[in-house]
């Protein structure tokens, strides 16, 4: 699978901009605060459905307007597909396929994309949200009707909180509040719905995470990754993740464990059962990455779980390899890293990369360089400039919204 061609309106810093790509290597390359990273941004967007910098969809939308357009011509082997979306700053998002309107969920189906960015050791080192963020995800690139349940399940999930919370403030108790138990039935089938397939992709990932670990970092460290569960009493969300024992299917496990905690919630006006509440434990030698593992092992994770996703949507899809993009990542590896990334990804049939200085990028990923400068795309790159003028402009906060 290939972007042929990538069309923005009013999206990040970008008035318009045509940009057009071809198969293997493609190197996009300016100074920080430019625009490379929103050209990537766009190209995830459509197969995530999500932006891998913020969490809404507002700071999309260049300033001023109330709508960021984007378009995308892929090809999947000798076929071609035109996907847009319609960004609203405020409402629905709307997309059309092939120039057919459909729901934004269908998008997915049609474009696989993983994206590598520096944010991604945030995976392994931040709160159990970025974990999820990840694994959610990757999910709707696996089973793109996922995005409707995690939507939904977002959906019952406030009115739920919302109940509670009223509830807490009239000083109300449990047997007071019946229409709990039917926010209560949502909450149950949808979660899981969603913890289910979470537990499955764990496993689905753990040989492929061993491969990709070991492919970047030079030796077997042991990586696995498994889900810690609020469902079994345990809360990571409060650092909590001391499990008890559960049988039997999870939805009965849901309902038992949302009875435990009903007067906690109660008191303080929370669900706090659910696989909003769940994280996904990332360990090395045995130990849990975040506290334990070196700041070399952290990104020898984040970027092994990257490609053990790239790699189980390549053996899944009947559409080609997933588009790769490798948004300003070499700048952020040692040299060894760099190598050996570049290695593994250089075979995929795309590879889009973002860079400050075309020098930074590995060899096997030089393809055709193009300049970005100030939200335009200017064609292709003749002499890369000095180092120490991109060095110059390299702000220490990278994730601006023209970045």
């Amino acid at each position: 699978m290939i972007v042929e061609h990538l069309s923005l309106k009013d999206f990040r810093n970008y008035a318009e901009a045509e940009l057009a790509l071809g198969a293997g290597p493609n190197v996009l390359v300016g100074r920080n605060g430019q625009g490379k990273t929103n050209l990537a941004e766009a190209i995830a967007y459509l197969a995530t459905l999500g932006s891998h910098r913020v969490s809404a969809d507002a700071p999309l939308v260049r300033e001023g307007q109330d709508a960021a357009f984007v378009r995308a011509r892929l090809r999947h082997g000798v076929r071609t597909v035109t996907l847009e979306l319609q960004i609203n700053k405020q409402g629905a998002n709307k997309a059309r396929i092939g120039g057919t309107s459909v729901r934004p969920g269908e998008l997915p189906r049609y474009a696989q994309v993983v994206l590598f960015a520096p944010e991604d050791l945030q995976i392994v080192r931040g709160n159990p949200s970025e974990r999820r963020k990840f694994a959610d995800q990757l999910l709707i690139q696996r089973t793109p009707r996922m995005a409707a349940v995690l939507s939904d399940y977002d959906r019952t999930l406030k009115q739920r909180t919302t109940l509670l919370k009223s509830a807490r403030a009239r000083g109300m108790k449990a047997s007071a509040l019946p229409t709990l138990d039917v926010w209560d039935d949502k909450l149950v089938a949808l979660g899981s719905e969603i913890i289910d397939a979470r537990v499955k992709m764990a496993e689905d990932l753990q040989a492929p995470l061993a491969r990709a670990y070991e492919g970047v970092a030079g030796a077997d460290h042991r990586p696995e990754l498994s889900w810690t569960l609020s469902i079994h009493g345990a809360d990571p969300e409060e650092g909590d993740d001391a499990e008890g024992e559960a049988e039997g299917p999870t939805a009965a496990q849901f309902r038992a464990a949302l009875a435990q905690r009903r007067s906690a919630e109660f008191e303080r006006g929370l669900s706090l059962v659910g696989p909003h509440r769940d994280d996904l434990l990332l360990r090395v030698r045995g130990l849990p990455v975040k506290g334990y593992a070196s700041h070399g092992e952290s990104w020898s994770m984040s970027l092994a779980l990257r490609l053990a996703a790239s790699d189980l949507l390549r053996r899944e899809s009947q559409g080609g390899d997933p588009i790769l993009i490798l948004d300003d990542v070499f700048a952020e590896l040692d040299a060894d890293r760099r190598a050996r990334l570049a290695g593994v990804v250089a075979d995929y049939e795309q590879v889009v990369v973002t860079a400050a200085v075309a020098g930074d990028v590995p060899e096997p990923l030089r393809g055709s360089a193009i300049r970005i400068d100030h939200g335009r795309v200017l064609g292709p790159l003749v002499d890369d400039p000095p180092a120490e003028t991109a060095d110059a402009t390299h702000p220490a906060d990278r994730g601006g919204d023209d970045g």
